[in-house]
Protein backbone atom coordinates (compact mmCIF):
# COMPACT_ATOMS: atom_id res chain seq x y z
CA UNK A 1 0.00 0.00 0.00
CA UNK A 2 1.31 3.63 -0.90
CA UNK A 3 1.33 6.12 1.58
CA UNK A 4 -0.33 9.30 1.09
CA UNK A 5 1.24 12.80 0.38
CA UNK A 6 -0.77 15.83 2.50
CA UNK A 7 -0.63 19.38 2.11
CA UNK A 8 -1.45 21.11 5.14
CA UNK A 9 -4.08 23.83 4.90
CA UNK A 10 -4.95 24.66 8.36
CA UNK A 11 -3.57 25.33 12.01
CA UNK A 12 -5.41 26.20 15.01
CA UNK A 13 -4.59 26.36 18.55
CA UNK A 14 -7.05 26.22 21.51
CA UNK A 15 -6.42 26.07 25.53
CA UNK A 16 -8.86 23.47 27.90
CA UNK A 17 -9.06 23.69 31.55
CA UNK A 18 -10.03 21.23 34.26
CA UNK A 19 -10.72 23.45 37.09
CA UNK A 20 -10.31 20.58 40.21
CA UNK A 21 -10.36 17.32 38.90
CA UNK A 22 -6.95 17.04 37.36
CA UNK A 23 -8.55 15.42 34.27
CA UNK A 24 -6.33 15.18 31.33
CA UNK A 25 -8.99 13.92 29.17
CA UNK A 26 -11.05 16.51 29.94
CA UNK A 27 -8.70 19.22 29.59
CA UNK A 28 -7.81 18.17 26.27
CA UNK A 29 -11.25 17.81 24.99
CA UNK A 30 -12.21 21.30 25.70
CA UNK A 31 -8.86 22.40 24.00
CA UNK A 32 -10.01 20.63 20.59
CA UNK A 33 -13.51 22.45 21.19
CA UNK A 34 -11.95 25.75 21.69
CA UNK A 35 -9.87 25.70 18.78
CA UNK A 36 -12.45 23.62 16.62
CA UNK A 37 -14.56 26.88 17.53
CA UNK A 38 -12.45 29.54 16.19
CA UNK A 39 -12.81 28.17 12.92
CA UNK A 40 -15.41 28.84 10.04
CA UNK A 41 -14.17 27.07 6.73
CA UNK A 42 -15.77 28.18 4.02
CA UNK A 43 -12.36 27.27 1.58
CA UNK A 44 -13.16 23.61 0.90
CA UNK A 45 -16.24 24.09 -1.32
CA UNK A 46 -14.31 26.89 -3.17
CA UNK A 47 -11.19 24.79 -3.74
CA UNK A 48 -13.59 21.62 -4.52
CA UNK A 49 -12.78 19.02 -1.73
CA UNK A 50 -14.18 17.52 0.61
CA UNK A 51 -14.48 18.06 4.28
CA UNK A 52 -14.36 14.14 4.75
CA UNK A 53 -11.59 14.12 3.03
CA UNK A 54 -9.56 15.46 5.60
CA UNK A 55 -6.48 14.38 7.39
CA UNK A 56 -7.08 15.93 10.84
CA UNK A 57 -4.05 15.56 13.46
CA UNK A 58 -4.46 16.54 16.79
CA UNK A 59 -1.94 17.11 19.17
CA UNK A 60 -2.27 18.21 22.44
CA UNK A 61 0.32 19.21 25.21
CA UNK A 62 -0.24 18.27 28.84
CA UNK A 63 1.73 17.70 31.86
CA UNK A 64 0.63 13.79 31.87
CA UNK A 65 0.09 13.08 28.37
CA UNK A 66 0.02 9.51 29.31
CA UNK A 67 -3.17 10.21 31.17
CA UNK A 68 -5.12 11.55 27.69
CA UNK A 69 -7.78 8.91 26.11
CA UNK A 70 -7.01 9.44 22.99
CA UNK A 71 -10.05 7.99 21.43
CA UNK A 72 -12.18 10.24 23.40
CA UNK A 73 -10.20 13.58 22.31
CA UNK A 74 -11.03 12.33 18.73
CA UNK A 75 -14.81 12.27 18.99
CA UNK A 76 -14.61 16.53 19.46
CA UNK A 77 -13.56 16.28 15.73
CA UNK A 78 -16.88 16.01 13.65
CA UNK A 79 -15.39 15.28 10.42
CA UNK A 80 -12.54 13.94 8.47
CA UNK A 81 -9.51 10.94 9.14
CA UNK A 82 -8.68 11.63 12.98
CA UNK A 83 -5.37 10.90 14.60
CA UNK A 84 -4.91 11.86 18.28
CA UNK A 85 -1.11 12.72 20.38
CA UNK A 86 -0.34 13.87 23.30
CA UNK A 87 2.82 14.98 24.53
CA UNK A 88 4.54 16.28 27.26
CA UNK A 89 3.45 20.38 27.96
CA UNK A 90 0.29 22.62 29.16
CA UNK A 91 0.38 23.24 32.76
CA UNK A 92 -0.65 21.82 36.30
CA UNK A 93 -1.17 24.58 38.94
CA UNK A 94 -0.66 23.60 42.75
CA UNK A 95 -4.09 23.18 44.20
CA UNK A 96 -4.96 25.51 46.59
CA UNK A 97 -7.22 22.97 48.84
CA UNK A 98 -6.17 22.50 52.79
CA UNK A 99 -6.10 18.50 52.32
CA UNK A 100 -4.09 19.07 48.52
CA UNK A 101 -6.31 17.82 46.35
CA UNK A 102 -7.88 19.81 43.60
CA UNK A 103 -5.67 21.66 41.15
CA UNK A 104 -5.32 23.35 37.53
CA UNK A 105 -5.14 21.25 34.87
CA UNK A 106 -4.26 23.05 31.69
CA UNK A 107 -3.95 21.41 27.91
CA UNK A 108 -3.45 23.05 24.67
CA UNK A 109 -4.19 21.75 21.17
CA UNK A 110 -2.87 21.85 17.88
CA UNK A 111 -5.20 21.06 14.99
CA UNK A 112 -3.63 20.50 11.75
CA UNK A 113 -5.81 20.18 9.12
CA UNK A 114 -4.51 18.47 5.43
CA UNK A 115 -5.58 17.15 2.63
CA UNK A 116 -4.26 14.35 0.41
CA UNK A 117 -2.66 16.16 -2.65
CA UNK A 118 -4.50 14.17 -5.18
CA UNK A 119 -7.79 15.54 -3.92
CA UNK A 120 -6.48 19.11 -5.26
Amino acid sequence: MSETTTTRWVTEMGMGVDIRGRDYTKAARRAVFDALRHSSLNLFNAAGVRRDDMHVDVVIGCAEPDQVNAAAVAEEVPYGVVTVRAEKGGLDVAPIDDDGTGGVTIANAAILVSFPTDTR
